[in-house]
C-alpha cells in the first residue's frame, strides 16, 4: 500500500461518489486529498491555468500533501448521486450543465496541451488541441440551486474535440439511451432533452460527427471501466459487474437508432 492509499486520518471525511478513487478522495477542512493519477501533472497544469483565466467551475491545485496526495479546494454544492432529487433530472439542470461546459471550453481552449503526457487521450478522429474533461457523467459536476457551476474529477482529460465532450455529456444527460434504461421524468424525451443540451451549448458541429462521437464515447468510456476490472479496481470491479450485459445492448442501440440520433441532432443544432 503507498502512503496515497493509506486509511483516512483523524479530521478527514471520505467523500462518496467517484468509482476509480472510491475510498480513497477524503476532506480536510477546506481540502480534497485524493492520490495522483497518471495524468496529475497535465491535469495541475490544467487546473492553474483555468484559475489564471479567472474561470470558477473547476477546483484549485493547492499542491502535494505529506503522504502524497495531490490537495484541491473543495467545490461546496450538490453532486447528482443517490438518492436523486427531481430537479437534478430537470430541463434547468440541463441547460446550465450545457452552458458551464461551453464557458470551460472557452477556457481551456488557451491550455497547450502539446507538452504533457495523456495517459487515456479521445480516439481519433476525435483528438484535437481542446483538453477535454472526456468524462462528464453527473457524478462530477457539481449544482447549487439546481445550477451547474463546477466540474471535477479531471482523472480523464485529454486532447481532444469540443464535439467530443459534448457527446460524452449529452450521452449520459440527455440521457441517450433506451427508455427502458430510464426511470425518471427524462422518459421518452431523448430527443427533445438532446435539442435542449445542443441549444444550450450553441456550438456548430456536423451532426453525424456528432453521433459517431456519442458512441465512440460510449466504447472509449466503457473501455476505461472494464480495464479497470480487470486490473482489481474495487470501484470499477463493483460498476463492471453491474454494467457489463447493458453495454452491448446499448452500442446496438447507437447503430439502429442512429439515423434517429442524426435527426435529433440535426434539429438541434439548427435552432
Amino acid at each position: 500500500m503507498s502512503p496515497a492509499d493509506e486509511p483516512a486520518e483523524p479530521g478527514e471525511v471520505m467523500l462518496v461518489g467517484g468509482t476509480a478513487n472510491r475510498g480513497r478522495v477524503v476532506r480536510r477542512g477546506a481540502a480534497v486529498h485524493r492520490p495522483p493519477g497518471p495524468n496529475s501533472a497535465a491535469v495541475h497544469a490544467l487546473l492553474d491555468h483555468l484559475r489564471r483565466v479567472g474561470f470558477d467551475g473547476a477546483p484549485r491545485f493547492l499542491g502535494i500533501d505529506g503522504r502524497g496526495r495531490e490537495v484541491l479546494d473543495f467545490v461546496p454544492g450538490d453532486t447528482v448521486v443517490r438518492p436523486h432529487a427531481p430537479w437534478m433530472f430537470g430541463d434547468d439542470a440541463l441547460r446550465s450543465m450545457a452552458r458551464l461546459l461551453r464557458r470551460y471550453h472557452q477556457a481551456a481552449s488557451g491550455f497547450d496541451v502539446t507538452p504533457w503526457r495523456w495517459s487515456r487521450p479521445p480516439p481519433e478522429p476525435f483528438r484535437g488541441p481542446l483538453a477535454c474533461h472526456s468524462d462528464l457523467n453527473p457524478a462530477n459536476v457539481v449544482f447549487r440551486d439546481g445550477r451547474a457551476v463546477a466540474l471535477i474529477d479531471f482523472d480523464l482529460v485529454g486532447p481532444g474535440l469540443p464535439v467530443w465532450d459534448v457527446a460524452a455529456a449529452a450521452r449520459l444527460w440527455a440521457p441517450l439511451k433506451p427508455d427502458e434504461y430510464i426511470a425518471d421524468s427524462r422518459r421518452g424525451r431523448t430527443a427533445e432533452r438532446l435539442g435542449i443540451f445542443l441549444r444550450a451549448y450553441g456550438g456548430d458541429f456536423d451532426p453525424e460527427q456528432f453521433v459517431d462521437a456519442v458512441a465512440a464515447n460510449h466504447d472509449w468510456l466503457y473501455q476505461v471501466v472494464e480495464d479497470g476490472s480487470e486490473a482489481g479496481n474495487p470501484g470499477f470491479v463493483d460498476y463492471w459487474g453491474r454494467i457489463e450485459p447493458q453495454v452491448a445492448e446499448l452500442r446496438a442501440w447507437y447503430q439502429d437508432r442512429r439515423g434517429e440520433l442524426v435527426t435529433a441532432a440535426t434539429a438541434g443544432l439548427s435552432r
